[in-house]
């Protein structure tokens, strides 16, 4: 007896490809910028004159500030005036705030100069620019290909980030992130043109990002670079104070967790399919759990924290990618810029929540309070998605349209 085949996935366009791959490289450069940054910033701010802890987890988290406010205006404004004006003028802000973050001796300087990398805000025109170039069939395995890209550049940055500062410094750091603002915006001159959504398919605004299931992706987001953001306000002091590891050696902790994380990733991506399922979700909040409770109580040993990273990493790197791929497709193509404004609003004011948060409660000098914080506030978000899950009506859910 015949199976029941599953219908063939349609091929994506050259001119997709295309577009999908120059979008993910300037995301790449402009995220690794950032990320690598976040396993040496605190150490390095600490240590500067005017510097105190609170002050240091703004110096990491308050990119997010700027990123938080400016997400919505710049998302509308690429609905208007197009996608690509948006993003070099985007860049040219990054690239002056690590500009200024490099040549800075005091922590006064470095936080302005984060808060004018974060006044780059284009994560979410980035996102609507890839949107618009493919077609609904194709757009979740195209986020997961974006979101793919953005994984690895999250490893490079964790690896190299040390690595450079550790060498070079810090400065230079910062520099390099310039010049890969200078590269990306050099590489979005030659994207494809994308025609604009056409004007009957909806009236530019927030009100389409203001419903249930995308403020719900919304709320998520926030959770999730929040907790990143706790986790390496005090993760660099455990690796440099407890483990007494260089900095320039971070990256093979880094490197190890990233490789074990894999295991729980790869299997999440697949059991997602095309539309998403709740049930994912879940299962990585778990890890991320799981994770933090080892950082927090079982001791900082070397095998422990590698266990631990592996675990976190695990639940954020499919999270990453499998939260945009679904607010991609819920978001009308008209409000597309605004709906993914406010997603990106709401994950960089995580971040700066985050920073915050955990500069003020590393002041206690105990790095486990900072990560028993940070599990307190995955466990809260799971018992949430579980309740938003089982009250959902049946009626509710489409075949469609993913879970969240």
């Amino acid at each position: 007896m015949n199976q029941p085949q599953k219908p063939k996935l349609p091929p994506m366009l050259p001119i997709e490809r295309r577009t999908v791959g120059i979008v993910a490289v300037v995301a790449m450069f402009r995220l690794f910028g950032l990320f690598a940054l976040l396993p040496v910033l605190s150490i390095y701010a600490v240590g500067l004159e005017g510097a105190t802890p609170l002050l240091a987890g703004l110096a990491v988290g308050g990119y997010g500030l700027t990123q938080a406010l400016l997400q919505i205006p710049f998302g509308s404004l690429s609905d208007r005036i197009g996608r690509v004006p948006v993003i070099l003028g985007g860049l040219a802000l990054f690239g002056l705030g690590s500009l200024i973050a490099a040549t800075s001796d005091s922590i006064y300087g470095v936080v302005a100069g984060r808060f004018l990398q974060g006044a780059g805000a284009i994560s979410s025109t980035l996102t609507a620019l890839l949107a618009d170039a493919t077609r609904p069939e194709v757009r979740t395995r195209t986020m997961g290909l974006y979101g793919a890209g953005v994984g690895v550049s999250i490893i490079l940055a964790l690896v190299l980030g040390p690595v450079i500062a550790g060498r070079g410094g810090v400065q230079n750091l910062f520099l390099a992130t310039a010049i890969l603002a200078v590269l990306a915006a050099a590489m979005v001159l030659v994207v494809p043109s994308t025609p604009r959504p056409a004007a009957n398919e909806g009236e530019v605004g927030f009100r389409s990002a203001m419903t249930l299931p995308l403020i719900m992706l919304d709320l998520y987001i926030f959770l999730l670079h929040a907790m990143l953001t706790v986790l390496f306000t005090a993760l660099p002091f455990v690796l440099t104070n407890r483990l007494e590891l260089p900095l320039s050696d971070h990256w093979q902790v880094y490197i190890g967790a990233l490789a074990i994380s894999l295991a729980g990733t790869v299997p999440l991506i697949f059991a997602d399919d095309r539309q998403g399922k709740s049930w994912t979700i879940q299962v990585a909040l778990v890890l991320m759990l799981s994770g933090l409770l080892v950082l927090a109580l079982a001791g900082f040993a070397l095998l422990n924290v590698l266990a631990a990273l592996g675990l976190f990493f695990a639940g954020l790197n499919f999270l990453e990618a499998a939260l945009p791929a679904r607010l991609s497709i819920l978001a009308s193509p008209r409000q597309r810029g605004a709906s993914l404004g406010v997603f990106s609003t709401s994950q960089f004011l995580g971040a700066f929540c985050g920073g915050l948060l955990g500069g003020w409660l590393l002041s206690s000098g105990n790095p486990g309070d900072v990560f028993l914080f940070a599990g307190v506030l995955t466990a809260a978000w799971l018992v949430l998605h579980q309740f938003v899950f089982v009250a959902r009506k049946p009626a509710e859910k489409s075949a469609d349209r993913p879970e969240i």
